[in-house]
């Protein structure tokens, strides 16, 4: 039983209408540009045409892989035929800006689930850790969580409106050996995505592991909160040790399926190239964004006047963790474009040609350092910083937008090419997912108390300095 008093330990979060109206505005701002970027976007208006410079582009630098070659010019020949039917069928390219706004629905998709189920893992490392430090904001990790359905509903249904739009592999023609479009390399990969059924027929084990994957981190949160509320209602340590022993099996099972769906969702978009390290980088991408907005949760509470208990010493903890996997992070990234730029291998160096060549992607390549890595270094270096509201709200904040666009610059090359670009739709997209997420989130978080009031630990928390 917890024995603290000085404390409110029955608060519960009001979700009060001025904040409700603040994320409605945003949200609505969103939508907003949203649809300006729908009918202002340009990309797509010459979409044969660039695709016929990314053909140019991609030939040299694959001048000793001949399949890699093939599979080059087979995949931007799909994209220019789509890009090329979209001025027969709608005036200025609509469906290659309707590509782009399925690309953006994937990015967020992807982004926002995977905050989501960090929530539920930071949970789930306390309890198998045996950490007490963290016990005052057990409840705004998991909130996160709630996020999940939806996240389902949102993936499967973006994947069966256009998955074939978002990855190559779904093409038939590329698993007919009489087709021109043949691809030796991609019909190779086929049975990972169709079995047990006919390469280029629905890709059921595909969909299945991510229907799969969905439903056992949907359970598994559903469990630890239950089980986390039950605790609150009638004490005792039993409570702490079954949330043990789930955490502990959801942390093997999130270990396989995190790096799996990373390979699923985000590397099969460019089907011939393969990192062996991927499964690592997307999960180091997801867990820095998702401390990022559990901190900023966390502030934002503590600035109303609640969680009395969380001080600047848990406030330095999470900055260190935020700190330490911005660092992680840069590591995955350095160790595998250098590899790749050292080795030189023409069928792994596309992925990074595509995206450091292009004037559409390039200066969102080293964005991407400068917010993920750079900002996050060289403020939270000293103790001071991590132990403040003001600088870990703005790195937070450069965080998750830093790692929107890691997911940015991993989707959209793919699925886009030189069609691609950054704009309205992007922005308005991102505030719009951004909005509901955090509604969902604080919603949930207001519906019971926000201190665990019976964990075992809590005094432990309490008495946290370092």
């Amino acid at each position: 039983m917890a024995h603290v008093t000085n404390f409110n330990l029955d608060q519960k979060f009001d979700f009060t209408a001025a904040l409700k109206k603040t994320i409605f505005i945003t949200g609505g701002i969103g939508l907003l540009l949203l649809v300006v970027g729908l009918f202002t976007a340009g990309g797509g208006d010459h979409g044969h045409e660039d695709a016929g410079h990314q053909t140019e582009h991609v030939a040299p630098a694959v001048g000793h892989g001949d399949d890699h070659h093939a599979e080059a010019a087979s995949h931007d020949e799909h994209g220019g035929d789509h890009a090329e039917a979209g001025h027969e069928e709608g005036a200025h390219g609509s469906s290659v800006t309707m590509k782009r706004f399925f690309a953006n629905l994937w990015i967020n998709n992807v982004y926002f689930a995977g905050i989501a189920i960090i929530g539920v893992f930071f949970f789930a490392i306390q309890y198998a850790a045996q950490a007490g430090w963290a016990t005052a904001i057990l409840r705004v990790m998991i909130s996160f969580g709630n996020w999940l359905p939806f996240a389902a509903i949102a993936m499967i249904a973006t994947y069966l409106i256009a998955g074939h739009d978002l990855f190559h592999w779904t093409h038939s023609d590329l698993f007919n050996q009489e087709s021109s479009h043949y691809d030796s390399i991609i019909d190779g990969k086929g049975g990972f995505f169709y079995w047990p059924l006919a390469k280029g027929s629905f890709p059921i084990f595909w969909l299945a592991r991510m229907v799969i994957f969905f439903g056992l981190w949907i359970f598994f949160f559903n469990k630890l909160k239950s089980l986390s509320f039950q605790e609150d209602i009638n004490g005792g340590d039993s409570y702490w040790y079954k949330i043990r022993k789930f955490s502990a099996i959801f942390l093997v099972i999130f270990a396989v399926s995190s790096s799996i769906s990373a390979w699923d969702w985000v590397m099969s978009i460019d089907t011939h190239w393969f990192s062996t390290l991927f499964g690592w980088y997307v999960f180091s991408s997801w867990f820095v964004a998702g401390l990022s907005a559990i901190c900023l949760v966390t502030i934002m509470l503590k600035e109303r006047g609640y969680l009395e208990m969380f001080n600047e010493n848990h406030l330095h903890d999470l900055g260190k963790f935020i700190f330490g996997f911005s660092i992680f992070w840069t590591y995955l990234w350095f160790s595998q474009f250098l590899l790749i730029y050292y080795a030189n291998i023409p069928e792994e160096t596309v992925y990074f040609i595509e995206r450091l060549t292009s004037d559409k992607y390039s200066g969102f390549f080293f964005a991407n350092l400068i917010f993920n890595f750079v900002i996050p270094f060289l403020v939270l270096m000293t103790r001071d910083s991590k132990r403040h509201f003001v600088f870990l709200k703005v790195v937070c904040t450069i965080i998750i937008i830093g790692h929107w666009l890691d997911f940015f610059l991993m989707v959209q090359p793919g699925t886009l090419g030189h069609n691609g670009g950054f704009g309205l739709m992007e922005v308005g997209m991102f505030l719009l997912y951004g909005s509901v997420v955090i509604f969902v989130v604080l919603n949930a978080l207001s519906k019971k108390n926000l201190i665990a009031k019976n964990h075992p630990m809590l005094e432990e928390t309490y008495h946290h300095h370092i």
